[in-house]
């Protein structure tokens, strides 16, 4: 584990699995989902492993708030684009210049945003569980901080949901709130794609929060769509998923 830029990151290269590195090919970037972390969504699936063994550099980096990086203190420092710029400030200190990007939930409405931002840099990406539409947009945000604060419930159904699962990490929890809200303050907005090559999308065959994904990939020129077995927790850790992922990426 590194710590770049702020943010907890970890590294495999092929000499990490006894394999030799593909001469030219990009590092690849591994984004987590919300309230997850890079060990649990990439490396004990063995995701990052299997990646390193087809010659790449793997770059799996604990989002703010998460796992070991620390939360932001501010909302103001958890937009989406302010997320993908400390993301990119991460690689630029690892010394990576092109990537591929795979995201998973909250990790793919990331990736979404990295061809606008970082533009060339980026070159295949893989968009996993991603939702289309914005859980955190619809949320009270200041009722989500009352719920960590003091325990009031909230009167929303969603928001009472996501205080629930964001209080089972303790002392993180308010962190994490922060998070939700510099989110909700920039929702998932897609339109037209930032790139001339199209992403890859993969979703659980059932998985509830991808439904009407389809359409948001019928309105890419030259996107694909993919399912895979399981739910939304489930598709990500199954091997179909990472097959997935390793051939859509293969050099």
């Amino acid at each position: 584990m590194r710590e770049l830029t702020g943010l907890a990151v970890r590294i495999v290269t092929p000499s990490d699995v006894g394999r030799q590195a593909v001469d030219g090919a990009p590092a690849v970037l591994l984004l987590h989902g919300f309230a997850s972390d890079g060990e649990r969504d990439w490396i004990a699936p063995g995701t990052a492993a299997e990646l390193a063994a087809a010659g790449r550099t793997v770059l799996v980096p604990d989002l703010p708030g998460h796992g070991a990086s620390p939360a932001p203190e501010d909302p103001a420092e958890a937009g989406a684009t302010a997320l993908v710029t400390r993301l990119l400030a991460a690689l630029d200190a690892a010394g990576v210049a092109g990537f591929d990007v795979v995201g998973y939930s909250l990790g793919a409405r990331l990736a979404w945003e990295f061809p606008a931002v970082a533009g060339e840099r980026v070159g295949r990406v893989v968009l996993g569980g991603l939702s289309p539409a914005d859980p955190f947009a619809a949320l009270d945000t200041q009722a989500l901080h009352r719920a960590v604060a003091d325990g009031t419930e909230p009167a929303d159904p969603l928001t009472a949901m996501v205080a629930g699962l964001v209080r089972t990490h303790g002392e993180r929890a308010a962190g994490l709130a922060r998070l939700v809200e510099g989110l909700a303050r920039t929702p998932f907005a897609p339109g037209s794609w930032a790139r001339a090559a199209a992403p890859l999308v993969v979703v659980g065959a059932d998985d509830a929060m991808t439904r009407g994904i389809d359409g948001i990939v019928a309105s890419l020129d030259g996107a694909e769509l993919v399912t895979v077995p399981g739910d939304h927790l489930g598709a990500l850790t199954g091997t179909a998923f990472r097959d997935t992922v390793r051939k859509a990426l293969e050099r």
